[in-house]
């Protein structure tokens, strides 16, 4: 197994023990394992200046927040947790089953994990690069912005439920 493919998976069990962790501070935890995993993703991808914001600010800087953020917080009673982990266990019971299921249909791709560096365009025009030279790129950023709006809608969500 090439290092690529054990970056991708780790990527893949970091980010589900974040979702799945119980406690809040191994959770903020896990964010910055999962956040360090891009890091070297992103080098891999020749990406270094990417990658060292991605690190300081996303590993270092937000990983700090949360931890401070979580201390200033009460902690919950005994009932209060067993009645989170059944409602999160309900609404996360099936995403293993995707995250393998997805795992399949992208190994059954055989897409290809070299991360090689296309050559530059002619005119180095970035229009040019992004659409038609560095596309999978575009599917990541996607994926993150969809992410964070899904985060927005839960967190306003939650604060609407209270």
């Amino acid at each position: 197994m090439d290092i690529n493919r054990a970056l991708l998976i780790i990527l893949g069990l970091s980010g589900l023990w974040t979702v799945m962790c119980r406690s809040l501070l191994k959770a903020a935890i896990g964010l910055a394992l999962t956040s360090a995993v891009i890091t070297m993703l992103m080098f891999r991808l020749n990406s270094p200046l990417a990658a060292v914001f991605e690190l300081s600010v996303c590993a270092g800087l937000i990983t700090a927040v949360f931890v401070s953020t979580i201390s200033m917080t009460k902690p919950l009673t005994h009932k209060e947790i067993v009645e989170i982990s059944r409602d999160r266990f309900k609404r996360f019971v099936y995403l293993p089953v995707m995250l393998a299921l997805t795992g399949i249909i992208l190994a059954g791709l055989k897409l290809p994990l070299d991360f090689a560096i296309p050559p530059a365009a002619p005119e180095n025009d970035v229009r040019v690069i992004m659409w038609n030279m560095r596309e999978i790129d575009l599917f990541g950023q996607i994926a993150v912005i969809l992410a964070g709006a899904f985060g927005v809608v839960i967190l306003f969500r939650e604060i609407r439920k209270r």
